[in-house]
């Protein structure tokens, strides 16, 4: 079972950027695929990016396509979310997630962080 740890969740101000880290409990398998997602106060969680390890294949939201840059760094094992031009509407909960398939349903994804707090104020 992968367990994940995300931090880097913080206050910014709007315009701002901000990275989160990921950490897998272990290695990355050849079918595993991270995702970012994100849910705010009375909302859904909803999808932020993804990446399929092996391929670095990613794949992103419209509402952050051009903003946010998932990465990773293959010798730690770590994944990345870069922020930049940040809004107030992207003011969530971030969680980083495991799956074995290349989607963005977030019912398919079998191991999830606990979560870090992004807050963009104006």
């Amino acid at each position: 079972q992968v367990q994940l740890v995300e931090s880097g969740g913080r206050s910014v101000e709007v315009g701002g950027s901000l990275r989160l880290s990921c950490a897998p409990s272990v290695r990355p398998f050849s079918r595993s695929v991270y995702g970012w997602f994100r849910q705010a106060p009375g909302k859904e969680r909803e999808f932020v990016a993804l990446m399929r390890w092996r391929a670095g294949s990613n794949l992103y939201a419209d509402s952050v396509k051009g903003r946010f840059t998932i990465s990773r760094d293959n010798p730690t094992n770590m994944l990345y979310l870069q922020m930049e031009r940040l809004k107030s509407e992207d003011t969530a909960v971030y969680y980083c997630a495991h799956a074995t398939e290349y989607t963005t349903n977030p019912q398919a994804y079998d191991a999830w962080g606990q979560g870090t707090q992004v807050t963009v104020a104006s």
